[in-house]
């Protein structure tokens, strides 16, 4: 059965969603809110405000309020990403010259305090901590990712096979490009040709040259490239030429899309649909259920087992069991089918619930070597689906698998929710923004049913501050468009997460 890969997106005033499916099954899902600020991979020419000796750090002021962090390793040494995508010493086609053996730099020999220095983010602030950055500047394309500061030529390391990989760095010597920067292929660049290349050369140069005039004339602390919204991302992440369609249910998001797609991809054609039901996207698509089943810790497994999720302060533990499944040969047999159904559901979680950090997964015990064996290249197999990067530290004998996986944003939970104010922060309830978003879309789908004079929105007292303040210009739009007036009503003893909708008239 082929699979049909589609690209749904939502935009709403007050946030965007966009959901990748294959076969109509949710494989990624993002979210990002209009009062968010795009910071990773954004590009900041900041000034140090300070140096710290004690643990080999500077901190930045790139305008945000909250100084960023810069590593002295994040300096002086190869980003670590970078590291994991090249090659060894063979890997550069043009490399840049080695620097003399020297004893390891102290931050305080690199950087002064007030000295102005161009960084990216490569993770949003968490906690009390704020950003980290790199002066290892990146730059993603479609195929291919720049290096602003680094002149190495290479091919990613997930690219396994050798002809492939002498092909491609054929290609890269014949690109024509900046010898002050360097060029990585990636894995989507597998099977592309000379000219798919180019064209991504020319996308990223444009960006290159236009950070380079920006930084040179602008004061610190100022923005001199901020990484696209959460549709041109995915869009530049995840779309293939294998893609069915992409759908849209907002006409600016639409445009704004279609302008995006003939600079990525000038020339290409690529499906592109305006949706204009009644009834809203994600709901129509089956996705709305999806979505709230990713807030659930106990995800169902196809044999009838399953998999429990617990997000804890220090890191993620994951469990596995048979649950109703009982097999119908031996219980190693039904051990081992649940945890390779496992393997590949964790790794789907882990991408669908932006999860990094730590993670610990208790797999069912299994006495057969070669099944232990078995399970970890299905674990390692569908890891590698991620664009994250992800490392399988270690695999017990009791089949305990710790790795890592790389956090730049915030999950998708704590982007949704907000500890809950009824049990003391042991629970969490969805946030004021979300229920204000929910409580407008609940109000258009009655408007949609039946044609109302009046429509009256009960919810909770900070709700109603939200949809009263920020979100009193939609509420006005669908009052417009309506011809109905919307009275939002504070009830205190509504539950946080209640909404009452009623008609009249």
């Amino acid at each position: 059965m082929a699979v049909v890969k589609e690209i749904f997106i939502s935009a709403d005033p007050q946030e965007t969603r966009v959901a990748v499916t294959e076969n109509k099954r949710l494989e990624e899902f993002y979210v990002e809110r209009a009062s968010d600020t795009r910071m990773v991979g954004s590009v900041y020419k900041g000034r140090v405000t300070s140096v710290v000796p004690g643990i080999g750090a500077a901190f930045v002021d790139i305008g945000l309020g909250k100084n960023g962090f810069l590593y002295v390793a994040d300096i002086v040494e190869p980003k670590p990403d970078e590291d994991a995508i090249l090659e060894g010493d063979g890997a550069a086609e043009r490399p840049a010259p080695a620097p003399p053996p020297h004893r390891r730099s102290r931050i305080e020999e690199v950087l002064k305090v007030h000295q102005e220095v161009l960084v990216q983010v490569v993770k949003e602030p968490f906690g009390a901590k704020g950003a980290r950055l790199t002066t290892h500047i990146s730059l993603p394309g479609r195929y291919m990712v720049l290096m602003c500061n680094d002149a190495r030529m290479g091919v990613s390391k997930r690219i396994e096979d050798p002809q492939e990989r002498a092909r491609l760095r054929e290609i890269l010597n014949k690109l024509r490009f900046s010898r002050e920067a360097g060029l990585i292929i990636r894995t989507a660049g597998v099977g592309k040709g000379e000219k798919e290349f180019d064209r991504d050369v020319r996308y990223l140069s444009k960006i290159y040259q236009r950070i380079r005039r920006l930084s040179a004339k602008a004061k610190p602390p100022v923005c001199v490239y901020q990484e696209y919204e959460l549709a041109q991302r995915v869009i530049r992440d995840s779309f293939t030429e294998d893609t069915h369609r992409v759908v849209v249910d907002a006409k600016p998001a639409f445009q704004a899309l279609r302008r995006f797609l003939d600079t990525l991809i000038p020339g290409v054609r690529v499906r592109m649909d305006l949706y204009q039901g009644e009834e809203p996207l994600f709901e129509k698509e089956g996705l709305d259920e999806q979505i709230a089943a990713l807030f659930d810790k106990r995800v169902q497994l196809p044999s009838g087992g399953s998999v429990i999720v617990e997000p804890t302060e220090g890191l993620v533990a994951i469990d596995v069991n048979t649950a109703k499944f009982t097999g119908r040969r031996n219980l190693e047999e039904t051990a081992f089918q649940v945890d390779k159904e496992a393997a590949i559901e964790v790794a789907r979680q882990l991408r669908l619930r932006d999860i990094g950090g730590i993670v610990v997964i208790d797999f069912i015990d299994l006495d057969v070597p070669a099944h232990r064996r078995e399970l970890v290249k299905v674990l390692e197999d569908a890891l590698s689906r991620d664009r994250a990067k992800t490392n399988l530290i270690s695999f017990s004998e009791i089949c305990v698998a710790e790795l890592t996986r790389q956090r730049m944003r915030r999950s998708v939970e704590t982007v949704s929710y907000q500890p809950c104010p009824y049990c003391g922060g042991k629970g969490s309830v969805k946030s004021v923004v979300t229920m204000a978003i929910e409580a407008i879309r609940q109000v258009k789908r009655a408007l949609k049913q039946a044609h109302h004079k009046t429509i009256e929105l009960l919810v909770h007292p900070q709700v109603a501050m939200r949809l009263l303040q920020e979100d009193r210009p939609s509420l006005s739009a669908l009052e417009g468009q309506a011809q109905c007036k919307i009275l939002v009503l504070s009830d205190p003893s509504l539950h946080f997460e209640q909404i009452k909708v009623q008609a009249g008239g």
